[in-house]
Order: C-alpha cells, then sequence, then structure tokens
C-alpha cells in the first residue's frame, strides 16, 4: 500500500492510497467463489453455475462491495501511520477502480487544528462579590408566597394582577373570526397571557360588567390573517378574584421539605439555595468573561464537521424547548440559525482542551464524588442522586468534563487581572440573565450577518 498526503489547509488533508491490483482482484475473486456456491439460476444446477456468467451478473456489484471494504480498512490503516487525527468523518472517492489495475483513492479529511495557545494576560476580569442578606431572604419567601397564592371572589373592581373569568367574543370589523372566543376563561391581568393591551383594558371591571376591548394584533402574530388588524372584543366579566397569599407557618414551610415546619431552618435552606445560586451566577459570569478573553487572544481554524455536529445538536435541543415531539425532523431547521453558537462552542471546547492537555488536568474519583455530593444538595434525596452518579459511567464522565472545565479556567484567571466588584444578590441574578439574553441576541445578529453575506 502507498500513501501520500497532502496539506490543502491547516485543517484539511488529502490522503492518496494506492492498493495492489493483486490484492484486490484476488478478494474480488475468493468473494465471487463464495457466493457462486449458493447461487441458483435457471438451467444449472445449485453451485454448479460457470463462474463466467456469475462474473458477468454478479461481478460489478462484487467488486464495488469488496473495493468499498477495502477502502475503509486503508483508510484507518493510513491515517494511523501518518498520524492524523481526523475531525469528522471523511469525503472518500475512487480515481482508479479497475480490474488488473492498482486501486487508488482519494480521502478528503479535516484534522484538529495544532494549537498553540496565546496567553490572557492583562484581560481585566470583573467579579462580583455578593452577600444574600435578611432582606434577599424575606423577598424570596414573598416570592413562594405568590407562587403558592391561591384566589378568593371579591367586591371591587379588577386591579392588576387579579384573576378575572370572562366570556370574549373578537371581530374584524362586524365579522366575529375563528378563534377568537371563549367561555368561563381564567385570565390574569399582567400575565402577559394575551395580546398587548387586552389585558390592561380589564383594570377597573367588576363582576357582571360588559365591556369592549380594542386591539391591534402584532405584525408578526402566528396568524397571519390577524397580524397587524384592528379587532374588537366583546367580553362579559364574571367574577374577580385577587390573591389570597399563604401564611408563612408550619404548613407552608413543610411543602419546601421542611418537615418538621421549623422556620428558621426554613429560612436557612431559603438562604442556602440563594447562596448557591448567587455563587453560579458569579462563577458563569466570571467563565465568560475568561473564554470570551481565551477565544480573542486564539484565532483558530475550526473544522466544519465538529460544527456541523454541534449545530445538530442544537437543533435538537430547540425541538425539545419548543415541545415539537420526538418525531420532529430536525433537519427542518436552517442551519444558519445554530451555526455562530455551534462555531463559538466549538472553538471554546477546542481551546479548553488544549489549556487541559497542556497543564496536564485530571480529576479523581474523590474529586468526582465531591462535586457530585454538592450538585446532589440541591435534591430531597442526595444520597440516591450520589449512588445514581456514581454507578453510572457516562454521567461521571459528564461530572470530570465539568471539573476539568473549572481547573483550566481557574488557571485562565491567574492570568488575567481580576477586579472584585461589590454587587447585590438582586444585580448579579439581573446581570446573569441580561448576559443569557445578551448572547441569544448576539448569536441571532451573527446568524443574520451571515444571511446578508450568503445573499
Amino acid at each position: 500500500m502507498q500513501v501520500s498526503v497532502d496539506t490543502t489547509s491547516q485543517i484539511e488533508r488529502r490522503v492518496t492510497v494506492q492498493v495492489p491490483a493483486a490484492e484486490v482482484d484476488e478478494a474480488v475473486n475468493a468473494r465471487l467463489k463464495d457466493a457462486a456456491k449458493n447461487v441458483r439460476m435457471d438451467g444449472f444446477r445449485r453451485g454448479k453455475v460457470p463462474m463466467s456468467v456469475i462474473r458477468q451478473r454478479y461481478g460489478r456489484d462484487v467488486r464495488n462491495e469488496v473495493v468499498g471494504e477495502v477502502m475503509r480498512e486503508r483508510y484507518v490503516r493510513a491515517i494511523s501511520e501518518h498520524e492524523l487525527n481526523p475531525a469528522g468523518f471523511p469525503q472518500i472517492e475512487a480515481t482508479v477502480n479497475e480490474a488488473g489495475k492498482d486501486l487508488e483513492f482519494v480521502a478528503t479529511l479535516e484534522v484538529y487544528p495544532e494549537i498553540e495557545l496565546a496567553s490572557i494576560e492583562g484581560t481585566e476580569v470583573e467579579r462580583p462579590v455578593v452577600e444574600v442578606t435578611d432582606a434577599d431572604v424575606d423577598e424570596m419567601i414573598e416570592t413562594l408566597r405568590k407562587q403558592n397564592a391561591g384566589w378568593e371572589a371579591v367586591e371591587r373592581a379588577a386591579e392588576d394582577g387579579d384573576q378575572v373569568t370572562i366570556d370574549f367574543q373578537g371581530f374584524l370589523g362586524d365579522e366575529p373570526f375563528e378563534g377568537g372566543s371563549a367561555e368561563g376563561h381564567d385570565l390574569v391581568i399582567g400575565s402577559g397571557s394575551f395580546i398587548p393591551g387586552f389585558e390592561e383594558q380589564l383594570i377597573g371591571a367588576k363582576a357582571g360588567d360588559d365591556t369592549e376591548i380594542k386591539v391591534t394584533f402584532p405584525e408578526d402574530y402566528q396568524a397571519e390573517h390577524l397580524a397587524g388588524q384592528e379587532a374588537t372584543f366583546k367580553v362579559k366579566v364574571h367574577e374577580v378574584k385577587g390573591q389570597s397569599l399563604p401564611e408563612v407557618d408550619a404548613e407552608f414551610v413543610k411543602k419546601f421539605g421542611v418537615e418538621d415546619g421549623d422556620l428558621d431552618k426554613f429560612r436557612a435552606e431559603v438562604k442556602k439555595n440563594m447562596t448557591r445560586e448567587a455563587s453560579q451566577a458569579v462563577e458563569n459570569r466570571v467563565k465568560q468573561q475568561v473564554l470570551g478573553a481565551l477565544q480573542k487572544a486564539n484565532d483558530i481554524p475550526v473544522p466544519q464537521a465538529l460544527v456541523q455536529q454541534e449545530v445538530d445538536g442544537l437543533k435538537r435541543q430547540a425541538a425539545q424547548q419548543f415541545g415539537l415531539g420526538e418525531d420532529f425532523d430536525v433537519s427542518q431547521l436552517p442551519n444558519e440559525l445554530f451555526a455562530e453558537q455551534a462555531k463559538s462552542r466549538v472553538e471554546v471546547g477546542l481551546l479548553l482542551a488544549e489549556v487541559i492537555k497542556a497543564n496536564e488536568l485530571g480529576a479523581s474519583d474523590d474529586e468526582i464524588k465531591a462535586k457530585v455530593e454538592e450538585l446532589a444538595e440541591q435534591y430531597q434525596e442526595p444520597e440516591q442522586v450520589v449512588e445514581y452518579y456514581m454507578g453510572n459511567e457516562q454521567m461521571k464522565t459528564q461530572v470530570k468534563s465539568a471539573i476539568l472545565e473549572e481547573k483550566a479556567v481557574d488557571l485562565l484567571l491567574e492570568q488575567a487581572s481580576v477586579k472584585d466588584v461589590e454587587m447585590s444578590y438582586q444585580d448579579v441574578l439581573a446581570a446573569a440573565q441580561q448576559q443569557d439574553e445578551a448572547d441569544e441576541e448576539e448569536g441571532s445578529e451573527e446568524s443574520a450577518g451571515e444571511e446578508e453575506r450568503q445573499a
């Protein structure tokens, strides 16, 4: 077997392989002889069909089958001998495929890039410093009360946050439109579940009132025949209900896993959860700054095969998030919607892998177990969670990857200039949410930019 490797780009290789004709022809002949033993053909007894007939009838298919197997096997041998590290599957094409001639084929593949890491020294990283106060805990408990509130009928006019029971019918001009009516519908004013402008016009309504509400459907409304249209809704208000907040007593706290109903334990548990949430938000904010600096300092080529794998994963996540069902064909979703986000993820993954490799980072079983125990604290039965994770190699591998990523980020953070910034609990969470929204918006803008470039 003769092999030559041409470098066509930083991450693309063209591998040309030649296999002696005798090896391929002998394999084809052996396969034909083996097949001849079981061939049934009119005019011949089983196994007695002349080889000339067998070759004429089956020769091309058998050769294609043998050549396909040979190319796959010799490709694997070639990349192993030349120490190539393929990223994804190759494109293999036979360039010479005739009996009596050496088989020649070309494999075009992408390889993982060789990375020489540049330092992020000089990068300024802001690290929030946050303390969960008693006032923060009080506010969280009030939120929990609202989440567990009941509804009680009131005799007054409806206010923002009230629940109203209504009948309604929508009209375009004088004609009612399909899907625009309901009876006995419970609507919380301010929930944003109806089109803009509808809920606000119910403020001040009382049980027994008949009212008309005028709204304009958004231009991007999912029902095209309603998009941008002005509509009138005739509404009958049957009942107005106000929130009935539960008392923070033993029965209330038992709902949150404090079996003995102790209020001090409940407050301590709420504060513990809030502190963990704040800590995660801080770690994530620092991490995003570090990884952004790492990408900025290291412009690397990215194998398209890896990007496509990530795109496919993001498509599956999107389908699951929007409840499209397991049978939904994710190939219907345009690659462009996910391409830039996928490319960024692959870049970060390759760079972190190089940091881990260069610094010979590892994670022991004790470290993995400690991390699992930390994660398990969020659950009501942490012992079962720990047992499940430690007994599942795939889950352990995921935890190990998370630990290695944390270690890599910590190492990179040592190169940066860290500035501690005092922030409140609410500000830290708000900043984390804004960062998530900015990342999503950036992905959308980059996708739009890509579409413009292609146009």
